[in-house]
């Protein structure tokens, strides 16, 4: 029953007897968010056999009760995280000895991390993270010999990490970061050669050096020390880990010379050495670092000459501000020019005018050859068409077991985010060494297949800033011969639009506040992407599915609007849906977000998806959703927004919105705080009109997406005052 959208409330007497042995309702919207959503767990108590229980990704609310602990022995996957439980662990969860998997993560839960989880020899993943617990981690965890992941991130635990975690000789990936632990960084954990996925021990409060035994983690893809206390250089040791992809060690008091500790690391892909005290000059070695995509060495104490070359020539991807001390580099940069000694000005001079003379003779001899060659080669071009033409459009080809070992065997520690016929998890596909994106197709669901085609032919026929970019799909078969079909896609590091826009109000880490501009600049990627596909493609595309969940942030946070699996291609002849139209097609997209049409049956349009970004405007500015429990008895989110148009805009804004407001703003010294509120409201109320107009019942009274992105970036230029805007 996982991802079927069911709601309501669990029957207290859903135990089935003891023939029952997976119990899955994960990935739906079950619960009221009371005290008592968690008794039906009781008649479980009663299925002697079974194995698995997952209910995550709900709304359960209450207390996690004690009696989860008189489950089944024979149970070996606990799956409770991301709903809106709270309260303390169950003491005796110790009792399920046969555990393998433990995930109660993104919850309320508090209090301090129970012993009895040391006492579960077969655990293989234990998953807490996101949540509140306090205290230290207790030393028996040590005895959990079996692990292979450990997730204890986001959290409030204290003291030191515990020596005997290096008995856990087996562990892939350890998350110890967000947390108030103290000490020094025991060089029995950090020395843990089996550590090949992550380490993570961020934002903490560690102190000392970064021990020299950081060499044996020959094998780990991922190292981040950041916003720590860290002091000292860094040991030379680190050259051994040549199998680093991604190492984070911002924001400590690391220093000393760095020219010669990077250089066996050549599979580096992202450096982060921001906020320290290191000094000389920047490797000029990293230029020849093919990998290599982000490098950040700002307010450092790095002198001398920024290299030109290579991964250099990209402004964009290189920080070095705050280098008092750096010249030279590109010109986007905007470092001073390095100075020039008078006896090199001469040296150069001497040379530049030898390697002219040199350079000249050897042009006229080219010249001269090339002519006879070049007029035969342009014959034979017309007769025979070029190779290149033959290898553009090739796709990269990957296997199931590509994708299996990119995500850590489609780890749910890896998994993202869920679509409407799969979930999406993060990966590294070795081939191209790059992060991406991994949505797998969950075959038992009715349509998934066609969703599969209909997406592949989508995305492999667009191309726009703003749509989230293929890689390449793999339909085969898995390891138990089953049917197995994917989307290798962009990855886009700040998720979807909707946990930036309801982080808080799901119980989950707020990871942001989205002010004004910073809405505006996400609307405005939207419909630009809407307008692409309505209007500017070769055959118009209607997406069907547009709501938060789908809409993807980069890391600028520039929206991308991903999941194809509804979209459908038509003639131009019919883009605008009239209401007398009919079709037996059924619903198409996400609740709350459906045009009205659709219900009664009205051909998929263009103008479906426009009602779509009406909703979505709104909800971005009131932070509001469509199915908020406040919208009942013939009131909606539309309705309230226009009753609202009036006088009482700012009463029903998101108050976020309001943060920081003049971001990039050319705001004048002279204009008082009433005219940037009234410039403020105006704009505001034009872009809710905007997404009432949008989000009209009727289709005929809808605005086309291209006069929507018109009125939108005037908006925005009306309030950045001087026509100041994001490209």
């Amino acid at each position: 029953m996982e991802g079927n959208q069911f709601s309501g409330p669990v029957p207290e007497n859903i135990g089935w007897g003891k023939n029952l042995l997976i119990f899955d309702l994960s990935y739906n919207y079950l619960g009221l968010g009371r005290a008592d959503d968690l008794k039906f767990i009781t008649s479980l108590t009663n299925c002697s056999n079974l194995n698995e229980l997952l209910i995550q990704r709900n709304h359960f609310a209450g207390p996690l009760p004690n009696y989860v602990a008189n489950l089944s022995t024979h149970l070996y996957l606990l799956g409770i995280g991301q709903n809106k439980i709270y309260g303390n662990m169950p003491s005796q969860i110790g009792n399920l000895i046969n555990l393998k998997a433990l995930g109660i993560y993104s919850t309320f839960i508090t209090g301090s991390f129970p012993t009895s989880i040391g006492m579960l020899p077969n655990l293989h993943q234990l998953y807490l993270g996101g949540n509140s617990l306090s205290g230290k981690i207790p030393y028996n965890i040590g005895n959990i010999t079996q692990l292979t992941n450990l997730d204890l991130e986001y959290n409030n635990l204290q003291g030191s990490i515990p020596l005997s975690l290096a008995n856990c000789t087996k562990l892939l990936r350890l998350s110890l970061s967000q947390n108030n632990l103290t000490g020094m960084i025991p060089k029995q954990i950090i020395g843990l050669s089996s550590l090949s996925i992550a380490l993570y021990l961020s934002q903490n409060f560690f102190t000392g050096s970064l021990p020299s035994e950081v060499g044996n983690l020959k094998i780990l893809e991922l190292l981040d020390v950041s916003q720590n206390k860290l002091s000292g250089e860094i040991p030379s040791t680190l050259a051994n880990c040549k199998s680093m992809r991604q190492l984070y060690m911002q924001g400590n008091a690391f220093r000393g010379d760095v020219s010669s500790v990077f250089t066996t690391l050549t599979s580096i892909e992202a450096l982060d050495l921001s906020y320290n005290n290191f000094s000389g000059k920047i490797p000029k070695y990293l230029e020849g670092f093919k990998f290599l995509q982000y490098l950040n060495l700002s307010f450092n104490n790095f002198e001398g000459e920024v290299p030109k070359q290579g991964f250099f020539g990209n402004a964009s991807a290189i920080s070095v501000t705050g280098n008092d001390n750096l010249c030279g580099g590109i010109p986007e940069l905007k470092l001073p020019t390095c100075p020039v000694l008078a006896n090199d000005r001469r040296g150069k001079a001497h040379v530049s005018r030898v390697i002219i003379l040199v350079v000249s003779a050897v042009v006229c001899l080219i010249f001269l050859l090339c002519v006879p060659a070049s007029l035969y080669w342009v014959r034979k071009s017309r007769k025979k068409p070029s190779s290149l033409s033959s290898m553009e459009g090739r796709h990269l080809k990957v296997s199931y077991a590509e994708l299996c070992k990119a995500t850590n065997g489609f780890s749910s520690a890896n998994l993202i985010g869920t679509g409407s016929y799969g979930s999406i998890y993060k990966g590294i596909l070795s081939r191209i060494e790059n992060v991406v994106a991994v949505k797998v197709l969950n075959l038992h669901l009715r349509g998934a297949s066609k969703s599969f085609i209909a997406e592949c032919n989508a995305l492999r026929n667009i191309r726009h800033r703003n749509l989230v970019k293929i890689i390449t799909s793999c339909s085969s078969i898995d390891f138990g011969g089953n049917d197995f079909k994917a989307l290798v896609l962009e990855f886009m590091p700040n998720g979807s639009l909707e946990k930036w826009l309801h982080s808080k109000l799901d119980g989950q880490h707020q990871l942001g506040s989205l002010n004004f501009i910073k809405r505006l600049n996400i609307a405005i990627d939207i419909a630009s992407a809407l307008d692409y596909l309505h209007h500017h493609c070769h055959t118009p595309i209607a997406h069907c599915d547009i709501n938060p969940s789908n809409i993807f942030l980069d890391e600028d946070m520039n929206a991308h609007v991903g999941d194809f699996g509804l979209a459908k291609f038509y003639p131009r002849i019919i883009q605008s849906s009239s209401e007398d139209q009919s079709s037996t097609t059924g619903l198409k997209g996400t609740i709350g977000y459906i045009a009205p049409e659709y219900g009664a049956g009205g051909h998929v349009s263009t103008t479906g998806d426009v009602y779509s970004y009406g909703i979505i405007l709104l909800e971005i500015f009131t932070g509001k959703r469509p199915t908020d429990e406040m919208f009942k008895d013939g009131l909606s989110l539309h309705k309230l927004v226009q009753l609202s148009l009036l006088d009482r805009v700012m009463e029903i804004l998101d108050p976020l919105v309001l943060v920081d407001d003049d971001e990039g703003r050319a705001t004048n010294i002279t204009e008082n705080y009433n005219d940037k509120i009234r410039r403020l409201q105006e704009c505001l109320v034009s872009l809710v009109r905007i997404g009432v107009v949008c989000s009209a019942e009727s289709p005929r009274e809808r605005m086309e997406m291209g006069g929507v992105l018109k009125e939108m970036c005037s908006i925005r230029n009306i309030y950045l005052g001087a026509g100041i805007h994001r490209e």
